[in-house]
């Protein structure tokens, strides 16, 4: 315990509002948190401050990983702000995540996601950056380009 967490970045040719709308859509949400080798189920999102997210990760071998957290800063489409836990229960000193959205102009973001808290070990967030980086490259590859071409069709 007491890891200093880390910080993702990254460059994503897709505007914020779409971005956005990839943390904030149950369905969008469910599809790449967990990246798409894992089912997500039963995802709920009150997406104001004070509301909760939750939602089942279904592993590979059949169990199932309860993931809850709660809002805590919400500035659409720049900041989110929330806790997240695996263990399902909202007690104790959680895990935060804190996402930025930086608009880089024609269509562009920079996101910023930081991951801190101190409930891990370096090792443990070494392990959760990567398991991140692959829930980011779900996003990327697959849930904002068939968010787009929602927008695009409207």
């Amino acid at each position: 315990m007491g890891g200093q967490g880390y910080t993702i970045k990254r460059n994503i040719p897709f505007a914020r509002e779409i971005v956005w709308e990839a943390w904030t859509d149950p369905e969008a949400f469910g599809t790449w948190f967990g990246t798409d080798k894992l089912k997500m189920k039963d995802v709920k999102l009150d997406v104001k401050v004070g509301g909760t997210w939750k939602g089942t990760m279904v592993l590979d071998d059949g169990t199932e990983r309860h993931w809850t957290g709660q809002y805590q800063t919400l500035d659409k489409p720049s900041k989110l702000v929330m806790s997240i836990t695996d263990t399902g229960v909202l007690a104790g000193n959680l895990e935060m995540y804190s996402l930025t959205l930086d608009d880089q102009g024609q269509k562009k973001t920079q996101m910023t996601l930081t991951q801190s808290g101190g409930n891990l070990s370096d090792e443990e967030y070494k392990r959760a950056k990567a398991g991140t980086e692959s829930f980011m490259d779900t996003m990327e590859a697959k849930v904002l380009p068939m968010l787009k071409a929602r927008h695009d069709a409207m």
